[in-house]
């Protein structure tokens, strides 16, 4: 993620496997956890069960702002279960059925509690629907920002992090529970619904056209979109996948906006040949003009730039350089925490420093040499706190430290390190510790000290 500025202003207390509950049922069968216990987000996310792939298949009226949907979720409990919870905020559940089977619901805030006519076995595989609707509002927060379903004068934008998703559909509200997806989204004809991932087509009866969606990598939910309403939308491939751009009607078509996005497979190709293979089966970006997007999100295989990004009137491909490198640090490595929050952001921004080099910017030497004596040393990028989520700490300190470790193995072995990390650690979620030992296996050294000093230390290290 990206910000143009710094909105105002721990490790996971509770597994999800170990669910969180209260007394137990019959059989060993107990509710499980309300939220995934993680400190940065508190409510969100749930524990008990893992979500394999959601299936959505919603329809939206910007005229009227309601959006009516059905969500089918392939489930596994990891614990035996008698009742279950999903995040959904604001929206009205109609029926809840699991198996096929009707079953009870109730709502407490922005929690759907699912109670199945039978608990669920540890291990066992099943699928829950939910019907749903209502009018999507986004999720209010003073620290982070507003995050969810913004409706707009032409339809809609649902984007944020940490968390958006569940203010359109039904989810476990956490980037430990990753998934696959598709989505069916049916708007009035002449509007574009733009999601995730592989288009697979679009067909149009009775004033209406649903665009068909399929993200086949596992996806955090916060890394979910739908964008809705008048946007140029280019299609075509790049390296055998398909690319998919939209850049806002109102936006100029030979402006800034469209020139940085039409360089997405460049941008794509100069970061794959440093960090390996794109992760995934399809490439794309979204410019939107809605001045409420005063950032820029690396949303799964597609991601979304507010319009503030491209104000200068010159085109800015450090930021597309910024969100497409987080289609490996943080879309297909994923955290297990927000407080490490630093492994997406310091990545990105190091490779957004990269391509400027590349692209006959500032050289990293002089970006490095600028940010060191900004920093300030007593703000961590390492659990910087909740309302430290987006700071410069996180970003610039952050990418300082891969900065140093680059200096300290040498390029060879600092590429080396990066491309077997992300090639071991694809599709999963980790953690600063995770790095550090398989940055120590790679290098065949010690380094925890040296990253320790530029994450963590409190007083300036050399520069390197």
């Amino acid at each position: 993620m990206t910000h143009r500025r710094v909105w105002v202003a721990g490790v996971l207390a509770v597994a999800l496997a170990a669910g969180g509950c209260t007394g137990a049922d019959d059989g060993g069968f107990r509710p499980g956890a309300a939220d995934a216990g993680d400190p940065y987000v508190p409510g969100a996310g749930n524990g008990g069960y893992d979500v394999g792939h959601y299936a959505l298949d919603v329809r939206y009226d910007p005229a009227d702002d309601r959006l009516t949907g059905t969500a089918t979720l392939t489930v596994t409990a990891t614990r035996a279960l008698s009742a279950f919870q999903l995040d959904l905020a604001g929206l009205t559940v109609d029926r809840v059925a699991v198996d096929g089977a009707p079953a009870r619901h109730r709502r407490d805030g922005a929690e759907l509690i699912v109670t199945p006519a039978h608990g669920l076995p540890a291990g066992k595989r099943f699928t829950v629907e939910v019907a749903y609707g209502g009018v999507p509002r986004p999720l209010p927060d003073p620290v982070l920002g507003d995050g969810g379903f913004h409706h707009t004068p032409d339809g809609a934008i649902a984007l944020g992090q940490p968390q958006s998703a569940s203010t359109w559909f039904p989810v476990n509200d956490h980037p430990s529970d990753k998934a696959t997806y598709d989505v069916a989204v049916t708007v009035p004809d002449g509007l574009a619904a733009l999601a995730n991932g592989v288009p697979k087509g679009r067909t149009t009866a009775g004033g209406w056209t649903t665009w068909r969606w399929s993200e086949r990598s596992p996806m955090a939910s916060y890394l979910t979109t739908l964008v809705i309403g008048d946007y140029r939308v280019t299609t075509g491939t790049h390296g055998g996948k398909p690319l998919v751009t939209a850049v806002a009607a109102t936006l100029p078509a030979d402006g800034p906006a469209a020139a940085s996005v039409a360089r997405t497979g460049e941008v794509v190709d100069f970061l794959a040949a440093r960090f390996g293979p794109y992760p995934f089966d399809a490439y794309g970006g979204v410019a939107v003009a809605d001045d409420r997007i005063r950032y820029a999100l690396e949303t799964q295989t597609r991601p979304v730039y507010g319009p503030g990004f491209f104000r200068s009137g010159r085109p800015n491909t450090e930021v597309v350089a910024h969100e497409l490198a987080h289609q490996w640090f943080g879309d297909s490595v994923s955290v297990a925490r927000w407080s490490d929050i630093w492994l997406n952001e310091g990545f990105a921004t190091y490779a957004e420093w990269l391509w400027a080099e590349h692209d006959g910017g500032r050289t990293v030497a002089r970006t490095v040499a600028d940010r060191y004596a900004a920093t300030d040393w007593s703000k961590p990028s390492v659990d910087p706190g909740r309302a430290g989520m987006f700071g410069d700490a996180v970003y610039q300190r952050g990418a300082l430290a891969v900065h140093a470790l680059r200096r300290a193995v040498g390029d060879e072995t600092f590429y080396r390190v990066l491309r077997g990390w992300l090639a071991e650690r694809r599709d999963g979620n980790v953690t600063t510790a995770d790095f550090i030992g398989y940055a120590e296996r790679a290098a065949g050294r010690p380094l925890r000290a040296l990253l320790d000093a530029w994450l963590v230390g409190g007083t300036p290290p050399g520069l390197p």
